[in-house]
């Protein structure tokens, strides 16, 4: 019964992918319905000096911008630069509150905060 039961458990986390590491920059599927991004640090670190040599100004919202959220319309999404990795270029991105925040274009949901 024990065997049956190692065995059982066994199997859920690996069908659940509870073992796969990313190494990668590539959108994943969460258990929630929303996509995240797995972002190298190398990239994380040009997305910051990007916004900071760019000077880039910071958008107001009445609400906090968080990953899982979908930003207002009144909020224009700004194109993600090339170099910025060509597996985030369909992304859009919002600058709030000190925070790089990638979205998806099509429905407005934030997948990534870069800090």
């Amino acid at each position: 019964m024990k065997k049956l039961l190692l065995m059982s458990a066994t199997a859920l986390l690996v069908s659940t992918g509870a073992f796969a590491q990313p190494t990668t920059i590539a959108p994943t599927t969460g258990t929630g319905h929303a996509t995240t991004v797995q972002i190298e640090p190398e990239y994380r670190t040009r997305i910051r000096s990007y916004v900071t040599e760019h000077k880039i100004r910071p958008v107001e919202t009445r609400e906090k911008i968080v990953v899982g959220a979908t930003v207002p319309r009144e909020v224009e999404l700004e194109p993600v630069p090339a170099d910025w990795g060509p597996s985030l270029t369909k992304y859009r991105y919002v600058y709030s509150g000190e925070r790089v925040m990638l979205v998806d274009p099509g429905t407005r949901t934030v997948v990534q905060e870069i800090d």
